[in-house]
Formats: structure tokens, sequence, C-alpha cells
């Protein structure tokens, strides 16, 4: 077992600074989301889905993951990126709740039926958007539907501006024992700038609330970049957040694209931190949160000591799948809802991105499905390459190699030799038969891995992509 790397900001240079001030993928997935296809149909996905069924046949299926996307919000966040619906008509849901019904059915169907699953995560938009009589109503379909296992991880997305300690206690009632809060910033001046207004005080008291309930774990979701934010009052954010004392959390950089994302136009683009700055952020935090006892697991996440994902990080057994870091091997994930993305085998899959084709296609007793990839033998040794060093920190050739029947230094020859000059800044060290992530290397973690994305290498319009650093 190879040492941990803690990050540290000392000696990173100008030059390693500006060379990686540039834009590219978080790697949720690869290839990334953005590679999918329209001429991946429903018709696809129905072959990897009835796969799945005739292997689990054979040798027993192993536990899926399940997303479900509620896209419904009161309100608009001007950073937001996610896909959703703002309306103040909760009566929307009714319409939706009964689509989702509807998919489930299709997508049993095809699975075979009460399928094991180990992990169910409910993000948006906001979750809980829904009325406790109608995530009553989803939780009852979704059992109905496929066999939550006891050991289920069963978690969902929280605004706290929409729940107090009761809704939390129905929230445990149903099963659900994990909880990701949307915090963001603490100050106050930052989240009127981002149209999210909500006081420490609020959040506090339902982190109290879910800890006497029994959540097993709280997540607290934290960006850095946004407008009006500095050094010195993100590390008050990040001290503040760190009295709390979540289990997990999880540190998003902020990706200003408003040519993609509307709401992004609101945001005034000269209040928003620069490249020094936002590191500094990042370092701060870094060093705010293991001062107070955290462990680092990767790019974007926290967890303390004894988390099951600080756990998984020490042996070895982390993974990275569309929601993050994850302690869930290497498993298929359905997606449900409108602009859900899942994984079946060798494909990804993504569903129809606004609510009146969602619908049409539900209608016509389709699958909502409006892209996706089927993934070749190139792709997948690459895949491995790239979720080694994003989880692991580290590639050790002899089980790629084994498992993809390739040599990886004639296989990679030119890749590795891009990553020369990264072993001179002392981001990496080439070994003979291994590639290790240093402690400075975990900072620009994303722009080591994009060494080996060949539609990256071959397609340099990046700006779609949040920044690296």
């Amino acid at each position: 077992m190879h040492a941990t790397h803690t990050p540290t900001i000392d000696g990173i240079s100008e030059d390693i600074l500006r060379r990686f001030d540039v834009s590219g993928p978080r790697y949720t997935s690869y290839p990334t989301a953005d590679r999918f296809v329209e001429a991946y149909t429903a018709d696809h996905y129905k072959q990897a889905l009835a796969q799945r069924r005739q292997s689990g046949l054979v040798g027993g299926a192993a536990p899926l993951s399940v997303y479900v996307h509620i896209p419904f919000c009161e309100s608009v966040c001007y950073y937001c990126a996610c896909n959703k619906v703002i309306t103040k008509h909760h009566e929307r849901a009714a319409e939706y709740l009964q689509a989702l019904r509807h998919e489930m059915d299709l997508t049993s169907a095809h699975l075979g039926g009460n399928e094991p699953v180990s992990q169910l995560h409910l993000g948006g938009g906001s979750p809980t958007f829904l009325s406790d009589e109608e995530l009553t109503s989803l939780m009852a379909d979704l059992r109905a539907h496929f066999r939550l296992l006891p050991s289920a991880e069963v978690s969902i997305e929280v605004d706290p501006r929409t729940v107090d300690a009761g809704r939390l206690r129905h929230l445990r009632d149903l099963g659900f024992n994990r909880l990701s809060f949307g915090v963001q910033d603490f100050d106050p001046d930052v989240q009127k700038a981002v149209h999210r207004v909500q006081s420490e005080e609020m959040v506090e008291a339902l982190m109290v609330a879910a800890r006497e309930l029994g959540f097993a774990s709280t997540n607290v979701d934290l960006i850095y970049g946004l407008p009006q934010q500095t050094r010195a009052s993100f590390a008050r954010t990040v001290a503040r957040v760190a009295q709390l004392r979540p289990d997990r959390i999880a540190l998003y950089a902020y990706a200003h694209l408003p040519q993609r994302f509307k709401p992004q136009r609101r945001i005034d683009a000269a209040l928003l931190p620069q490249g020094a700055d936002k590191l500094g952020m990042l370092a701060s935090a870094l060093s705010g949160f293991l001062g107070h006892g955290y462990s680092y697991i990767g790019m974007d996440h926290f967890a303390l000591p004894d988390d099951p994902l600080a756990i998984a990080k020490r042996q070895g057994r982390l993974h990275r799948n569309f929601q993050g870091y994850s302690t869930q091997p290497d498993c298929d994930l359905i997606g449900l809802g409108v602009s859900a993305i899942g994984r079946v085998g060798a494909s990804y899959v993504q569903h129809a991105k606004t609510l009146p084709e969602y619908y049409d296609a539900l209608r016509h007793g389709q699958l909502p499905v409006a892209r996706g990839l089927s993934l070749n033998r190139d792709d997948l040794v690459r895949r491995a390459m790239i979720m080694a060093l994003m989880c692991q920190g580290r590639v050790e050739y002899e089980s790629i190699e084994l498992a993809h029947l390739i040599e990886i230094p004639s296989y990679f020859a030119s890749e590795l030799e891009t990553l020369k000059p990264m072993a001179d800044m002392g981001l990496i060290d080439i070994e003979p038969r291994a590639i290790q992530v240093t402690a400075q290397g975990w900072y620009f973690v994303r722009g080591i891995a994009m060494v080996f994305d060949r539609y990256l290498q071959a397609d340099r319009n990046r700006e779609r992509f949040s920044r690296v650093i």
C-alpha cells in the first residue's frame, strides 16, 4: 500500500499556475458527457438493459446504483448549471411523478424487476421541492420497482430553505440515511450576489437535527470562485463549516459559463475572483479542513477519518461516478427523470433535457433517451487510466495491462512523453511500472488526467468545462 499524499501549497510556481489555468473535465465519467451522441437511441439502451438482465441470470446481478432527478426549484441560484425548472407551482410535481412511475415501469420491464440497489440518490433541482406526501409516494414507487438492500446508501440533496427538523424526521422515516446540504458560502454578500440567502443558524439547526435523528452521514456542498468572495471571507466559511462537523464536504470550483447557462448571465464577471485568488481559496480550504481533522479524499471531497469515504481512500477502494467520489464498487447506474445520466455495461445514456420531450417519449411508451455512447476498447482502457489517477492518484501498469491486454509503455508512448514536463514540475513521479501523483500534483490532477483523454486532445475547444484551478 502506498502512502496517501497530503496536498500542500508550498512551492507551486507562477509558471505552473499559468500552465494549468485552463478548462478541463471533472471526470465523473470517461468519455465525458459532452461526447455522447444522438445516434445512441432508446433501442441501444434497451439492448444494454437486456444484456445486464442476461448476465444476471448466469452469475447473479451486481447491485445497482439509482439516481432520480427532481428538476424543480422555487427560485433560481445564479451560479447553477444544473438542469432545473424554476416554478412556485408545486402542483407541477404531480405530472412529473406520474411520468417517473411510467419510466420505472418501462425500465423494470427490460431489467426483469426486483433488481438489488446498493445506492439511491435523489438530486436536482431541489428534491425537497416535493411535499412530504409526494416524497412518500416516490419512495413507495422506487421500492415497488427495485429492491433496496438493507445496507443501501439512500441519500437526498436538501435545500436548507425548504426543510425543518420535522421534514428531516419524515425523510428519516422514509429510509433516507444520508443528507447533502447545499450551503455554497455563508458570507451574506456572496449569498446576495448569487441569489441564495440562508443563515448559518438555519444550517446549524438542521445539522443538529440530522444527528439527533440518526442520519448516518451529512454532507455540505461549498463553491469557491463565486462573486464577492475573497480569500478572507471564504476562509471564514471554511472555519464555520468545519465547526459544524459534517461527515463529508464537497468543495467545487465555480465554472462561469454564461453562454451555456442563462442564470449565470446575472452574475457580474468583474466580481469574480481570478486564478491566483481561487487557488488561494482552495489552498486555505485544504489547510483549514485538514487542520480540523478531515481527510482529503481527492479533487473536490473531504471526509472525517472514520467516514466510509476516507476508509475507502486509505484502502485503495475509492470510485468515481456521476455523483463524484463514492465507496460503491464500479457498478451500473440507472438514471431516472429528465436529463438523468446512467451507465449500463459499456455504455452511457442520457435522457431528454426538457420536460415536454421527456413526457412525449413516455406517452409513446418509449424510454426517454436523448443520446448516449457505446464505449469502444480504447475508451475502456483510457477510462481505467483516468479513474486510477482521479481516485487513487496512482496508476499501476500491471493490473490495467492484464485487464485490457495492452502494454502501457507502447500504447501510451506519446502520453507518457507529454507527462515528462509534469514530472519535472514535481506534479507526478513516473516510476518504471507506475505513475504516482505527488502532494502538489493533487491540485492539478484533472490536468494530469486530461493527457489521457483522446477526445480532448483532438478537440482544443475546452471552454465548455470549468477551470482546472
